[in-house]
């Protein structure tokens, strides 16, 4: 059963109160006995776990995807210092 919190709007008074869904919410204060009760909503943590999400999936800075140009990692990393080791040779002058 979910635990629900409660405020009264007139005297202050927070508790928390486990009552099935089915339940009538509260409205009568157990301090100041006034109709004043009010559900409080609280934020709700959520966590996205598994492939798919982009918190996990670390998209490259490029925005290409793993597959997107059709080559592998293996691939794309020997084009890449293939390509930075051919500008860095040294002339003969």
């Amino acid at each position: 059963m979910p635990v629900y919190t409660y405020r009264c709007e007139n005297c202050g008074v927070q508790f928390e109160r486990q009552q099935k869904f089915s339940d009538q919410p509260l409205t009568r204060c157990p301090e100041c006995s006034k109709k004043s009760l009010r559900k409080v909503y609280q934020p709700v943590g959520i966590v996205f776990k598994g492939s798919g999400f982009y918190a996990t999936d670390h998209r490259s800075p490029s925005g290409a995807g793993r597959s997107g140009n059709g080559k592998s990692d293996h691939e794309t990393k020997a084009s890449k210092s293939d390509s930075s080791s051919s500008g860095t040779g040294s002339s003969s002058d």
